[in-house]
């Protein structure tokens, strides 16, 4: 069987030490996201199982269409709303399903956080450019950080916080404002006082239909004049075009931004990528060495089960 592995950016994969999972497979490792579909299916035309690199590649119902050989989908983590599994299962093809880890993306996180409040990009910029000092941030020491989506990752934010002396303010769920609460935090009683009360607001929620575009241009505009807002979830959690109208009018002031709507972003003259008071990273969360041999590790294994026979963490059973 045929594997190929999707959307290795940075040539990384061959390098694993779980690759060694797939010694004596025939293996192929595409290195560039292919967006036109029909390219993308000649590509795959003789591929009996695609292993994806997290959400980086959409696969339709368009695409299953065009690849008559494929039998398996090992994902790399888990399975977000890149793929349908009612139309895999029309075609017949399998999905597995990996696991993941809060570690990275929640350091990524807060260190685009200290980033972007502390203005550093910025300063480095400059003395880049022969300048000492030409700006100023601010510490986190004492602010209000507006956590939402308190699941893995936001609670370990919530719990840097603690560490560097903010005071955290929770939104989401009953059950995840509760749980804050037995945690030691504070909840917020309304979606309003979030934005309102937060100096700084980070968001932690899954991608699906009932969380597209929760995030409002109003809920923006009631963020404090100097405030920050993160984003290393996905981009589609906030209302399109919402974002930078509301940096444009300096509600919130800063950003720091790991997911932007298309991506990969080669553009330069992408509008957040020209906003100086924006610190942008190309959707970095989950991109460290230890997540990659986590992820790849557990569906380079689900690859092999599947080729034994012995198929593991199939989303989709009744494929079979």
């Amino acid at each position: 069987m045929k594997i190929t592995i999707l959307d290795d950016y940075q040539n990384i994969v061959r390098k694993l030490d779980c690759y060694k999972i797939l010694k004596g497979q025939n293996v192929q490792v595409l290195n560039k996201t292919e967006k036109d579909v029909n390219h993308l299916a000649k590509k795959l035309v003789d591929t009996s199982i695609l292993v994806l690199t997290r959400e980086r590649t959409e696969i339709n119902e368009q695409l299953l269409s065009l690849l008559p050989h494929l039998k398996l989908i090992s994902q790399t983590g888990k399975i977000s709303n890149h793929i349908n599994l009612q139309h895999c299962t029309k075609y017949k093809v399998a999905v597995a399903e990996g696991t993941g880890s809060p570690i990275a993306p929640a350091e990524l996180t807060w260190a685009l956080l200290m980033n972007t409040v502390r203005q550093i990009p910025q300063a480095i910029e400059g003395m880049k450019e022969g300048n000492w000092q030409t700006n100023i941030g601010s510490a986190v020491h004492g602010k209000t950080i507006g956590i939402w989506g308190y699941g893995k990752i936001g609670r370990r934010i919530a719990q840097y916080a603690s560490v560097f002396g903010a005071t955290v303010l929770v939104w989401g769920s009953e059950a995840s404002r509760n749980k804050a609460v037995e945690d030691g935090f504070e909840k917020a009683d309304s979606k309003e006082d979030f934005f309102r009360e937060a100096d700084i607001i980070t968001l932690h929620l899954r991608l699906n239909e009932n969380t597209l575009g929760i995030v409002k241009a109003t809920d923006l505009m009631m963020m404090k004049p100097a405030s920050t807002l993160i984003n290393t979830a996905r981009a589609a959690l906030i209302e399109k075009g919402a974002l930078l109208q509301a940096l444009r009018a300096g509600t919130p002031a800063f950003a720091g931004l790991d997911v932007f709507d298309e991506e990969p972003v080669y553009d330069k003259n992408n509008a957040f990528l020209n906003l100086p008071r924006v610190v942008c990273t190309p959707h970095l969360g989950y991109t460290e060495r230890n997540s990659y041999e986590l992820y790849f590790g557990k569906a380079f294994e689900n690859v092999l089960n599947f080729i034994n026979g012995k198929p593991t963490h199939i989303a989709n059973p009744e494929v079979f």
